[in-house]
């Protein structure tokens, strides 16, 4: 009786137990995929489960080594790092991390684990440390040698605090940043280093002093980490004389000091700064107020202000008014919306990317989703490599068959090229392979049932068009010989809303070389109406003709269809009603009806 109740018991004790674990469930799925090598599907419940249950190191893990396996270094980096502050102990994960963090372009956080794990006698990390130590030694005896030399060789003492600083020697970092800083006071990133390095020292007041400077009149990358560095207030004025007796020669940092002494009243405090400037900067309008004074109260109108500059087409006053509001105020998230749109329209796209990533953080669901699409447009625009994936299979009762169509193409951007070069892999198939139409006729085949490989090239999209060709070999999957694939052609697409109430069109020019050189069109209109978010009710308009007037390329289709959306799918069911244009060697009917119900996926990254 007792062994009869065991597994009984055992088995209520695991189900109570999955009820009682929010990621049982998850990763359950993301294990049975792991074990499947559907790496992607894993990674979605990891995620997931990490969700249920974020405080379980073990889960962190598990996605750390799953995302290993798809190439995202950094990734999972990030998730080692979170399973070894979940779980200080295990030292085998913080190994993990450090090699990782080397791996990355990290240095300072992989040294620094590896003398920890070293310490506590683990050979591996010894090893690995003074692989990473023993150049930065090295390095810094040796420019310390040329600067004994030659003192005021500028090379010399940026290497030597660059070296210094990834050593974690911050005293010999930060003095050998000033030092280069004082031999080069054109070089404000220099500035930018110092403040890095002393505020990692614990001195907030003098890195207050090199980051300001370095936040007025640099370039803007440089001014722009400076400001990430600052306090989230306006400085004060002394902060301001500071950073003048470090960096006297900045025009910007000078001229802001002697604003904000105006509009404190210190006039003449004002006017001796104006007076050390090479020409006397005009007073600033009465109605610019600075944001914020000495006790850090907001100035009322630095919003209303950006939005007047905006109004007018005065965009970099617009950013400023936005950035001391931003300064003002942290969180709020329509600043940085507005501050991502200013610049997008300013063409500083990398700058526009990094606020709308801000703003899409927002609590304001509206606020989010704007930033949200923007940033997904403007970031996929700005990667080197842009892959695209799209697959369409389909039923077509008239054939009676299944066709395929898919393409994943990699496509790289090279700054000052107007053409992106891609490769690409095609499929294009079906299940039957062909019909004999007639008594007495040869196989016809339905489609090409080939992976198309091709190199090629394509211009940007421009109002809804662009052109592309390519060059590459068709590789028959079911039979028959490699052969040489030359396409290309022009796409056109364009769609029109109004309420409710759409029309869209999708016209094609194509070339194709294993179609006897021959040159087709294809025009798919759709005319309809939303019903809801996800369904679209519409008429088909299509039209097909070809250079070679043969009669299988010269079609007219006409008839209602329906689709709807899911996430990333889109379904859709066609009922056609078509004619052949020209009939000349046809053997089939001259009219005919199709059903063809189809699903469209496509993703990039």
């Amino acid at each position: 009786m007792i062994r009869l109740w065991i597994p009984l018991l055992l088995t209520a004790g695991m189900v109570c137990a999955q009820a009682q674990d929010p990621a049982y469930e998850p990763l359950d799925r993301a294990y049975a995929a792991l074990r499947d090598k559907h790496y992607e599907q894993a990674i979605a419940g990891f995620q997931q489960a990490i969700t249920a249950a974020p405080a379980r190191a073990s889960i962190h893990k598990d996605l750390a080594y799953t995302l290993l396996k798809v190439g995202e270094t950094v990734a999972a980096r990030e998730q080692f790092a979170e399973a070894m502050r979940l779980d200080p102990a295990d030292d085998h994960v913080a190994l993990e991390y450090a090699f990782l963090c080397y791996e990355t372009k990290e240095p300072v956080a992989a040294r620094r684990v590896f003398d920890r794990l070293r310490k506590k006698g683990d050979a591996t990390a010894a090893q690995a440390f003074e692989n990473v130590d023993k150049p930065l030694r090295d390095g810094i005896a040796r420019w310390q040698q040329v600067l004994r030399a030659a003192p005021e060789n500028f090379s010399a003492h940026e290497e030597l605090a660059r070296l210094a600083e990834q050593r974690e020697e911050l005293a010999l970092a930060a003095e050998h940043f000033e030092l280069a800083w004082r031999l080069r006071t054109g070089r404000r990133d220099l500035l930018l280093d110092l403040g890095r390095v002393l505020k990692a020292q614990g001195k907030t007041e003098q890195s207050i002093t090199a980051l300001l400077a370095a936040s007025r009149g640099a370039e803007a990358r440089v001014a722009e980490q400076a400001r990430e560095l600052l306090p989230a207030r306006y400085p004060y004025v002394y902060e301001f004389e500071s950073a003048l007796q470090l960096d006297p020669a900045n025009e910007e940092l000078r001229r802001e000091l002697a604003y904000l002494h105006q509009e404190m009243g210190n006039r003449d405090a004002a006017s001796r700064e104006f007076q050390k400037l090479p020409e006397r900067a005009p007073a600033r309008p009465a109605t610019v107020q600075p944001i914020l004074l000495e006790h850090d109260e907001p100035g009322p109108d630095a919003k209303a202000m950006a939005e007047r500059s905006f109004e007018k087409g005065y965009l970099n006053d617009a950013v400023r008014y936005l950035r001391s509001a931003y300064e003002t105020d942290p969180a709020d998230f329509g600043v940085m919306l507005k501050l991502g749109w200013t610049y997008n329209i300013l063409k500083q796209d990398r700058e526009a990317v990094r606020w709308f990533d801000l703003a899409r953080k927002s609590p304001d669901a509206s606020i989010a989703t704007e930033a949200s699409q923007a940033y997904r447009n403007l970031a996929s625009g700005l990667r080197r490599w842009h892959t695209t994936v799209w697959a369409f299979p389909m039923i077509s009762t008239r054939w009676r068959d299944t066709f395929a169509y898919a393409q994943a193409k990699a496509e790289l951007k090279v700054p000052g090229l107007a053409i992106k070069p891609y490769l690409s892999v095609r499929f294009i198939g079906d299940l039957r392979g062909s019909v004999r139409p007639i008594v007495g006729m040869g196989p016809q085949s339905l489609s090409e049932r080939s992976i198309i490989t091709a190199t090629g090239v394509a211009t940007p999209v421009k109002h809804g068009a662009f052109a592309w060709f390519e060059a590459g070999v068709a590789l028959p999957y079911s039979g028959g010989s490699v052969k040489r694939d030359l396409r290309g052609g022009f796409s056109y697409a364009r769609a029109i809303t109004h309420r409710r109430l759409f029309a869209e069109t999708t016209d094609d020019v194509l070339f194709v070389s294993r179609f006897g050189n021959d040159t087709l069109l294809y025009s798919q209109n759709r005319t309809g109406r939303r019903l809801g978010e996800s369904i679209d009710v519409y008429w088909n308009w299509n039209a097909t003709m070809d250079a070679k007037r043969q009669y299988w390329a010269n079609t007219a289709e006409t008839g209602p269809g329906v689709r709807w959306r899911w996430d990333a799918l889109q379904f859709s069911v066609n009922f056609l009603r078509g004619a052949y244009l020209r009939n000349l060697g046809n053997p089939y009917r001259p009219n005919y009806n199709d059903l063809r119900i189809g699903i469209w996926y496509a993703f990039s990254r």
